[in-house]
């Protein structure tokens, strides 16, 4: 029986060895597989930054063309005041024309409380508004039918 102890004993120190050099193998194998996905996470950010760089850049150049503060300066008064904040932080000149444009449309809107005459200016003011409206879609600046050359004097301010 000791011999065969001995063979036995023989048999799991070779299957002892093996599971051992099996491990070892396998440890070797994840190591290399975790150094190849930390390689390609590393990869993997730097093109994420610069994606994100490149939004940024383009985020930038389309805030800061005056063609939205126009824009957003037709949409009410409140769409007037947000284009002004705007525009204080980033000056162009076709978004400072369409703030004077639409201030001097919005302070002649007060004469339509006018009866009978308010009405009809009410109609002009409309067409004059929407006609700034298309001016400033089109990123033109065209000066409103009414006294638009008058309100780039009068505003010349802003």
């Amino acid at each position: 029986m000791s011999e065969d102890n001995k063979n036995l004993s023989d048999d799991l120190d070779d299957m002892i060895g093996d599971v051992k050099e099996g491990a070892k193998k396998a440890g070797e194998k994840i190591s290399q597989k975790a150094s190849e996905l930390a390689d390609d996470a590393k990869e993997l950010g730097k093109e994420a930054k610069e994606k994100a760089s490149e939004f940024a850049d383009e985020a930038k150049e389309v805030l800061s063309d005056g063609k939205n503060i126009a824009i957003i300066a037709h949409i009410t008064i409140i769409g007037w005041i947000i284009s002004f904040i705007m525009h204080s932080g980033n000056k162009s000149e076709l978004g400072a024309f369409y703030l004077r444009q639409t201030l001097g449309l919005f302070l002649l809107a007060f004469l339509t409380w006018i009866p009978v005459v308010g009405w009809i200016l009410a109609v002009v003011l409309f067409v004059a508004w929407i006609m700034s409206l298309i001016g400033s879609l089109s990123g033109e600046k065209k000066t409103t039918f009414l006294l638009g050359n008058q309100f780039q004097e009068w505003f010349k301010g802003l």
